[in-house]
């Protein structure tokens, strides 16, 4: 089971940037892809930056350049930093995690098929 909570939303100002982190509590499974996506009200929920356990990092338009995404496999963690924050960036942050349970026969280790796991998410909002 894996559940990962964020934090460091809120009230952000026009211009301004904001790291948000989430800590995945993870035991006897294999973090994958971790990642952020955000969601407003009447749209579906959207990719802003996700990385791979091998470090692929991969941003949506409207975050490449004023984004950076990092993993800390040590600490199980995912942060995004935002920066030149603008009006459409006030959603609804849901952090991802993608994770298989690792398993043993004998001296044979093995990864179970990969569950996606989300966060209760955090509000940003952008004020003028």
């Amino acid at each position: 089971q894996v559940v990962p909570v964020e934090s460091g939303g809120g009230l952000v100002q026009f211009g301004g940037s904001l790291r948000l982190s989430c800590a995945a509590s993870a035991s006897g499974v294999s973090l994958k892809t971790m990642g952020w996506y955000r969601q407003v009200p009447g749209k579906e929920r959207e990719l802003v930056a996700d990385i791979t356990a091998d470090g692929r990092k991969t941003y949506a338009p409207s975050a490449a350049g004023r984004s950076s995404i990092f993993r800390d496999d040590t600490k199980n963690t995912v942060d995004l930093q935002m920066s030149s924050l603008n009006s459409a960036d006030t959603a609804v942050y849901y952090c991802k995690v993608d994770a298989a349970t690792v398993g043993r026969k004998g001296w044979t280790r093995y990864e179970s098929d990969i569950k996606t796991y989300w966060g209760q998410g955090t509000q940003v909002t952008v004020s003028p």
